[in-house]
């Protein structure tokens, strides 16, 4: 995956779990967004704020990406 280090703002547990997400929905397209998410949520214990984020710029996409 590419290198969070550049994105300023972003906490470590924030960087590692966008890190995560971004693993699990190429290994696993059947997985609904919505539930990877939330289990980013939890395993990196990430506070509302993060969650907020994580749902407002990760929920809408498809996890079917062709190309």
């Amino acid at each position: 995956m590419g290198d969070t280090q550049y994105v300023k703002g972003l906490s470590a547990n924030l960087k590692k779990a966008v890190c995560w997400i971004s693993e699990i929905v190429l290994e696993h397209p059947e997985k609904k967004r919505d539930d990877i998410i939330r289990e980013a949520e939890l395993r990196f214990d990430l506070n509302p704020r993060e969650c907020e984020f994580l749902n407002k710029n990760f929920a809408e996409f498809s996890s079917n990406c062709e190309g």
